[in-house]
């Protein structure tokens, strides 16, 4: 039988067929995605993934339609689950379910537990690295269930994920880049003879603990831009001189951190600007009726930032009076009787690994060796910020306070330190002061005594990434925020963002989430009582922004947790549990006086200036009641000429 032969497209037809196959985009499947905890009673986001705008679909949640907000590309919807488990379903125009899932949430104050664990235990047993890790245990636990089981996995993400994320993180990277190269700086400039001829120059200006004291607090001024730059230098700079004169290092940390971030909160040209302006701006857009701009309304709220203006206030009343109480007096008598014990630095665990860099022993010490790095460091750093700012707004003419405040302070900060380390090993070798081989192993040595503080650093923002997961902000804010009365608003909104920020340790997290939620809020209960847009009312609405402000701020002084207290102590080579026992009593104090004074005075309509006045009297009147000065009673000894210059 005569066959014709198939016309070859009939033999290539099936691969065609599979290739048109996988060429055809194919649908996703309609889901829903919850967060990996969800919070009783605690309005949450569920994404929902595979379903187009045009759709007819809605949530069916506990027997409620809920609606699908959709924003760009994504879909969500908000629910408020129940103390039962319950079916979560998404549902088209016949009634179909195209997706279900079920919602199980854990009772809201579980999310506490990790942040007041690590809080609690770090101030009971002075181990911070074991009780970050427990925090970051139990924070893990709850995530993955709290079942048994629940604990292993726990114990492998808390550095598998939790640390590894907070490592991920570019922001962070830069500062520990950051810190990395101060300390190899440092330790360059201590051996190379410059921290003690800068040391040597201010002590024949300095000639007591008054004056000490005082020109740490102005030098914390002058630092102004960035609120990590100025606890290192100031601290680095003046270990020295306060050690010198027996000034305990826990007082050092307390001048550091008190001129660091309340500085940086309120002045006009600060790499805190954009972010603060840029959180005001969203927070105003879904307000109808407000037209004045972000930056005005971050000017105007100045004036009611009771607690960053009373907190630099107090440190020049103590550094003047020379008195204190609580922890601190005991410090500095023991720092007075015992210069040996100035450090302050437990036997146990020390935020500063005190690596012994001594000036090399037959070297000129000349100033300007730590001096010129150190104008480097500050000048690239600003200059940095005000290229980056003036790119980000495209060039042109700008105000100078736009451009600070749209400028990358992580990357400029890494430019100037990188750019300090070569000028201090030039003049190293410039001056043939050490070989190079001897400069590189001292550069080392001062990155190596930074390793411990950043590895504490970590674990803190690990932690804090636990608390987002866990929603801890959103709980506080839930639970606090509600039912109030004109009159309260700034109180309890200083009052929130102030535990917020101790729970979390961070402030600009606690500002980042607040702001949206709290500027709303608060115009929503001004126009209810009519008050939205008058004279009366727009005063609230300032001090209520300067409450989440001021708020993060006073929290983050108080918490072992925050970024900036263990920075003051790691510079000023304190013991971080002593820098927040002796510092703590002096944080609530001022804290306490700007609630009544600035907030709550403000609530009821006096004027902030008169409400500052007051605070200040407040302060004045009780440290002079039950402070005492270290020196009554004691002949202060003068310590031998320390062997090594200060270092981080």
């Amino acid at each position: 039988m005569n066959h014709s032969p198939r016309p070859c497209w009939l033999l290539l037809a099936p691969l065609i067929s599979l290739l048109l196959l996988f060429a055809v985009p194919v649908q996703a499947a309609p889901s829903l995605t919850p967060p990996p905890v969800m919070l009783e009673g605690i309005p949450t986001g569920v994404a929902l993934e595979g379903i187009e705008q045009t759709s007819d679909l809605h949530v069916e949640y506990r027997q409620s339609a809920l609606d699908i907000q959709f924003t760009g590309d994504s879909a969500s919807v908000t629910i408020t689950p129940g103390s039962e488990p319950g079916p979560l379903s998404l549902v088209d125009g016949n009634g179909r379910i195209l997706a279900t899932t079920t919602i199980d949430a854990v009772p809201a104050w579980l999310s506490l537990l990790p942040a007041m664990a690590a809080i609690s235990l770090a101030l009971l047993f002075r181990q911070v690295i074991l009780a970050l890790f427990a925090g970051l245990l139990l924070g893990g636990w709850v995530l993955h269930g709290m079942s048994a089981g629940a604990l292993v996995n726990a114990f492998g993400d808390s550095v598998n994920v939790h640390v590894l994320t907070a490592a991920s993180d570019s922001d962070h990277m830069s500062i520990v880049l950051f810190c990395l190269l101060i300390g190899g700086m440092v330790g360059i400039i201590s051996r190379n003879g410059g921290t003690r001829g800068i040391a040597e120059r201010i002590a024949r200006l300095i000639r007591g603990r008054r004056q000490a004291q005082n020109s740490t607090a102005l030098l914390g001024l002058a630092i102004f831009f960035d609120d990590y730059a100025n606890a290192l230098i100031v601290g680095n700079t003046m270990r020295h001189i306060t050690d010198r004169l027996n000034i305990s290092r826990a007082k050092l940390a307390y001048l550091v951190d008190s001129t660091a971030a309340p500085v940086s909160a309120i002045m006009l040209v600060t790499t805190w600007i954009g972010f603060q302006v840029g959180l005001i701006s969203e927070a105003m857009s879904e307000i109808d009726g407000w037209n004045e701009s972000a930056y005005s309304v971050f000017v105007n709220a100045i004036p009611y930032n009771a607690y960053p203006l009373l907190a630099l206030a107090f440190v020049f009343l103590v550094a003047w009076s020379g008195r204190d109480f609580g922890p601190m007096l005991k410090a500095e008598r023991r720092a007075l009787s015992e210069p040996a014990s100035r450090s302050t630095i437990s036997n146990r665990e020390s935020i500063v690994e005190e690596a012994d860099i001594p000036t090399k022993e037959g070297i000129p010490t000349r100033a300007f060796n730590a001096i010129v790095p150190m104008i480097v460091l500050v000048t690239i750093t600003l200059g940095g910020i005000y290229y980056t700012g003036l790119s980000a707004l495209g060039g042109g003419e700008h105000d100078l306070r736009d451009i600070f405040g749209e400028g990358d302070s992580f990357s400029s900060m890494m430019w100037g330190s990188l750019a300090a380390c070569v000028v201090a090993v030039v003049l190293t070798q410039a001056q043939r002061l050490m070989s190079m081989t001897e400069t590189a192993h001292y550069w080392f040595e001062g990155v190596k005594s930074m390793l411990l503080p950043i590895t504490i650093l970590m674990m803190a923002w690990a932690l804090a990434n636990v608390n987002e997961a866990l929603h801890t902000s959103d709980f506080l804010v839930s639970a606090l925020g509600d039912s109030l009365a004109p009159q309260w608003l700034p109180a309890v909104i200083f009052a929130l963002a102030g535990f917020t920020a101790f729970a979390t340790g961070s402030s600009w997290g606690v500002m980042g989430i607040m702001m949206p939620l709290v500027v709303p809020l608060a115009w929503a209960v001004l126009s209810h009582h009519g008050l939205a847009g008058t004279a009366e009312g727009m005063p609230l609405l300032y001090a209520s922004v300067a409450g989440v402000l001021a708020g993060a701020v006073w929290g983050d002084h108080c918490s072992p947790l925050a970024e900036t207290t263990l920075l003051a102590a790691m510079a000023s080579g304190c013991d971080l549990i002593d820098h927040v026992r002796t510092q703590l009593p002096y944080a609530l104090l001022v804290g306490a006086v700007a609630l009544a004074f600035g907030s709550l005075a403000v609530g009821y309509g006096i004027s902030w200036w008169l409400g500052l006045i007051g605070g200040v009297i407040c302060l004045m009147a009780v440290l002079f009641t039950v402070g005492q000065r270290a020196t009554a009673g004691f002949q202060p000894k003068e310590s031998p000429e320390p062997s090594s210059t200060p270092h981080t």
